[in-house]
């Protein structure tokens, strides 16, 4: 269960139910409920796994996350105590947005959730400047358009996806293993696709 994999990871998942500092609640706002918590941290374990502590236990900010019109924002906490004085009407956003809830309760993580993955993520994938448009078209990541991955990668495996010069295009799935990616034909997928930065053209009303 998630739960558990973040106490393994060294977090309390009780303990980041709510603001350390007290934060007040707003009917704009409130924090996720264990259920929740549960099923946000399922998704990110898969891309972050242990680093899940170190993103929610921040050094130098302390941070949490809140729910606002079923999506769920990771935020700093002095962020959350100025935000309770806006209605719920006038508050679009606040902090990074990781993802939303469906009408059936599933948590999807969408791009908005890239720079921070980008920045946990223990597994990663780059492709070549050749590749780059289509992925940033939704579609998979072909062997012949991976540049290098991380070594030791697992098959299914949630991958951050990178420019050969670094920079964040999206995050999706690994199909294959390290070691098999090496033995794979070109046409064969490599990355299932989840989530690319032409969404924020794509998708823009649904942002």
């Amino acid at each position: 269960p998630a739960s558990q994999r973040a106490r393994v990871a060294g977090g309390c998942l009780v303990g980041w139910l709510g603001c350390a500092g007290g934060c007040r609640e707003s009917a704009a706002m409130r924090a996720l409920t264990e259920t929740e918590m549960e099923a946000v941290f399922e998704k990110l374990f898969k891309f972050v796994q242990g680093n899940i502590k170190a993103m929610m236990e921040r050094k130098d900010v302390s941070v949490c996350l809140r729910l606002h019109k079923q999506r769920v924002y990771y935020v700093r906490e002095d962020l959350v105590r100025s935000a309770v004085s806006v209605a719920r009407d006038k508050l679009v956003g606040f902090g990074t947005c990781l993802g939303k809830f469906t009408k059936s309760g599933k948590f999807l993580l969408q791009v908005t959730a890239l720079d921070l993955l980008a920045a946990y993520a223990k597994h990663k994938v780059w492709v070549k400047p050749s590749a780059e448009m289509s992925f940033l078209y939704g579609n998979h990541v072909l062997k012949s358009g991976l540049g290098r991955i991380t070594e030791s990668t697992p098959a299914n495996q949630g991958v951050v996806v990178l420019s050969m010069s670094e920079v964040p295009l999206g995050f999706g799935v690994v199909a294959k293993s390290t070691e098999e990616c090496r033995k794979l034909d070109p046409t064969a997928i490599v990355v299932l696709h989840q989530a690319d930065v032409g969404e924020y053209l794509r998708e823009e009303d649904a942002m």
